[in-house]
Parts: C-alpha cells; structure tokens; sequence
C-alpha cells in the first residue's frame, strides 16, 4: 500500500450524517494531492463520478448491507469501500459478498487510510486488520462529541433517536443486549436524562436524526 496515483484518486463520502462525514473529508485535506473529495453524500444516491465511494458505518444498519450493493450497482461508482471500526467476521464476509473492495478500519492513521483507498484504486482487496482495541482516529467527528459521547455511544444514541429498540440496535451492530444497555446507561449518565423518551428529546435536538443532503465540491473538488 506504498504506491501513489498519477491523479488525485476521486472519493465520493457516504454516510446519513454531514458530521461524521465533513470530519472525514477534513482528514483528507492533507492528502489533496492524492484523494480528492469530489462529493458529500447524506442520500446515498451519488450525482458525481467518484474512483472510490466510502462508505461510513456511522448509525447505519450495519446487519443489512443493501446499502453496499446499491452503491456497487451505481454506475458512477467504480469501487466501494466501507469505513467501519466493527470488524464482526459476518460483517466482513457480507460486505465482501455485496462488492465492497475494502472493509477499512476507523483506527487507522489518515495516511494509512489514503495508502489502503490507492491499493483499493490500484485493483487490490483491502481488509484491514481489527482495532486490538476502542480508539478513534484523529480528525473524525460525530454528534454528541462536544458533550463527551464517545464514537459507538453516539452511534447508539442515534439509533435510539431513530426509534430501534435495543434488540433491534444489538442487532444491527452485532452487540449483545448487555452491552447495549451498558453504553445505554453511560450515555443517559453523560447526558443528563433519566429516560429513553428524555434520551429521543435531546438526541432530536443536538443533532442526532440523520440529515437529508448532498454537498458538492468540496473546498474546490471538481
């Protein structure tokens, strides 16, 4: 994974919420002369011609990957790769099975993350290895940060805001129900709320529903 593109290699963002990807895209500045965001999608339905779409797993039914075989279907895309830090074998094995080219973890340095999308772009199959343990990458953003949710409470919270049940959010992010309630209850701790309605009234404020936009261009993409 040491080898550079001739161009920009032309990455199109997508996940259902602008904050997770705009703090990916902002990694990706650095590196400007070798990934070029072309477009930010909170739709799923891309409009750009983009080498590499990824995918961000942020909130998203990780259990279900129709999202996957969409984006590979789509025939503005020409790889698909997914942004994720759940490294379940099942997951992996389906998102393979849908066409995704990369299942690439959210710990890796963002220089690390450019050298995989180049291997991606180069015709390789990049599955990263599983995070040893919870750490996020530099640069990476999500709702609830500035409040002090980590990552997965976020994500959990916002499946919450979108109405699952814990069976369905253990489901989907192939955690056990005891897990589930034990991120549950930090994040109410972390919060301020007692309930489950308390938790939906302040993730509905604070920016926990997924968004319902595309950014194009971003700072100066084609």
């Amino acid at each position: 994974m040491t080898s550079t593109a001739a161009a920009p290699i032309r990455v199109a963002l997508v996940d259902d919420y602008d904050v997770v990807l705009m703090g990916v895209a902002r990694m990706f500045d650095r590196y400007r002369n070798r990934v070029l965001v072309v477009e930010i999608d909170a739709n799923q339905s891309l409009h750009d011609a983009a080498d590499i779409v990824l995918y961000d797993s942020f909130a998203q039914p990780e259990s279900d990957h129709d999202e996957i075989a969409v984006l590979v279907d789509n025939p503005r895309a020409r790889q698909v790769v997914v942004y994720t830090w759940n490294f379940h074998p099942d997951l992996i094995e389906s998102a393979r099975r849908m066409g995704a080219r990369g299942y690439l973890s959210k710990t890796l340095a963002a220089r690390d993350l450019v050298a995989a999308l180049e291997a991606v772009h180069a015709g390789e199959v990049v599955v990263s290895e599983p995070p040893r343990r919870a750490r996020t990458a530099i640069g990476l953003d999500w709702p609830g940060r500035g409040e002090g949710l980590s990552d997965r409470e976020a994500e959990i919270l916002a499946l919450i805001t979108q109405g699952k049940t814990n069976a369905e959010v253990a489901a989907l992010t192939f955690l056990s129900p005891n897990t589930i309630k034990s991120y549950i209850r930090a994040t109410y701790r972390k919060i301020g709320v007692d309930s489950r309605t308390q938790a939906v009234l302040w993730g509905v404020a604070h920016g926990f529903m997924p968004d319902h936009h595309r950014i194009d261009h971003w700072r100066g993409g084609p």
